[in-house]
């Protein structure tokens, strides 16, 4: 095998028998926003978010927003949470990892933008690392680790 092809082989450190798979993980912080239960037409419903993601020097921040699907069974819990907090306009930061994002090209249909295109950028809301209500600390729920479990039933 050349070496241009052995950089464009997937890696995964998972076991031979699962697919293989390229990862690409976008780590941040940002604003929590626009909370939904989306149902399409054909599929299962689905909880999904925005988030500002911060960038930049602190003194000037510049933002990013991606338009999310909550897949992480943690994630959705804790996104779920906040929901109330969210809804009431509370300022909510959270720190997250992002999987498999993309552009994709919308119209907007109403304002001033109205019937000019836009980009949104999507993906899939993996994890929620720490989260702030106005600046205040939360606690998240933790999901018990396998021993955890086992020490509990007994």
């Amino acid at each position: 095998m050349s070496q241009d092809q052995s950089q464009t082989q997937p890696t995964t450190s998972t076991p031979s028998s699962e697919k293989a798979f390229f990862d690409l993980h976008v780590n941040g912080v940002g604003y929590l926003n626009r909370i939904r239960e989306v149902k399409p037409r054909k599929g299962q419903p689905f909880l999904a978010c925005s988030i500002s993601a911060m960038r930049g020097d602190p003194s000037d921040v510049e933002y990013t927003k991606f338009d999310l699907r909550v897949t992480g069974g943690e994630a959705r819990r804790i996104v779920a949470m906040l929901k109330p907090e969210v809804d009431g306009k509370k300022p909510v930061v959270i720190g997250f990892r992002i999987g498999d994002i993309y552009p994709e090209l919308f119209t907007y249909e109403r304002g001033e933008k109205a019937g000019q295109q836009g980009v949104a950028i999507k993906g899939r809301l993996l994890k929620v690392g720490f989260a702030k209500v106005d600046g205040l600390a939360v606690t998240l729920p933790v999901e018990p680790t396998q021993s955890q479990s086992d020490s509990t039933a007994q």
